[in-house]
């Protein structure tokens, strides 16, 4: 286990509760008579990306493409300006256990990488709070929507990261949140550990190394879903017992 390999939206923090708010703020400001509840918003995550997101809606909505195109551009413009603030304004925390396994690595000489199709503005806004406007350079790749445009589950993201640390796929481990971000990753080859979201608990995750509610703390005891193993934490030590059961059964 070389690297690790973080997915942004749902896996390193609880984003799309605030993605939300952000697509109604928008709507509401250009006089579009939307509205995305919840139980709405679950069912529109399976098409990924924010702009194909509008674009999709506007087509089930079975209003005119043409307008939908023309307006499409300037109101996820104006989303990502809601989204922004609301994050800049009352931060969004890391999701359990985040913090600290990203140290582990660091302290342990293990490359982080990000492999996100979020936009550049959404990553800027969500990270320059816990690690400060140099943020980039606690990463040792970062691919997202300004890098790659094909969205995941297209596995392209995980391949630009890939060639960016220098490794191979079965060097690393990933983590995502959702069946897409699990399907890029292990369309890639890569083994992916899922931690869920009120947003994708019901999604599929077959072929995961292991899916958990979060990565936990020493405080927060979480069960895990892998044979043989003790509650508790995601360490490192952990990650690389799973790691080391991906490469055995592979073999």
């Amino acid at each position: 286990m070389q690297a690790l390999i973080f997915d942004v939206d749902g896996t390193l923090a609880d984003t799309e509760t605030v993605h939300l708010q952000a697509f109604n703020a928008a709507f509401a400001e250009v006089g579009l008579d939307w509205f995305w509840d919840e139980a709405l918003y679950t069912r529109l995550l399976k098409v990924a990306g924010g702009k194909e997101r509008l674009l999709h809606y506007w087509h089930v909505a079975d209003l005119d493409e043409a307008d939908g195109a023309s307006v499409n551009d300037a109101v996820h413009a104006i989303k990502t300006r809601h989204y922004a603030a609301r994050v800049r304004d009352g931060g969004l925390p890391f999701r359990p256990g985040i913090a600290r396994l990203i140290a582990e690595a660091e302290a342990a000489a293990i490359p982080v990488a990000i492999a996100t199709t979020t936009t550049p503005a959404d990553l800027d806004a969500l990270l320059q709070t816990p690690f400060g406007p140099a943020w980039r350079t606690r990463f040792a790749a970062i691919c997202d929507a300004g890098t790659n445009h094909m969205k995941k589950p297209s596995p392209d993201v995980y391949l630009d990261v890939l060639r960016q640390l220098g490794l191979k796929s079965a060097d690393c481990i990933a983590f995502e949140d959702s069946a897409n971000g699990l399907r890029a990753a292990r369309a890639a080859g890569v083994p992916t550990v899922v931690t869920t979201t009120a947003y994708t608990s019901q999604d599929n995750f077959d072929g995961a190394l292991a899916v958990l509610p979060h990565l936990g703390e020493p405080h927060a005891l979480i069960p895990s879903s892998v044979p043989d193993e003790q509650p508790g934490w995601v360490d490192l030590a952990t990650l690389r017992h799973w790691h080391l059961h991906a490469l055995t059964e592979v073999a």
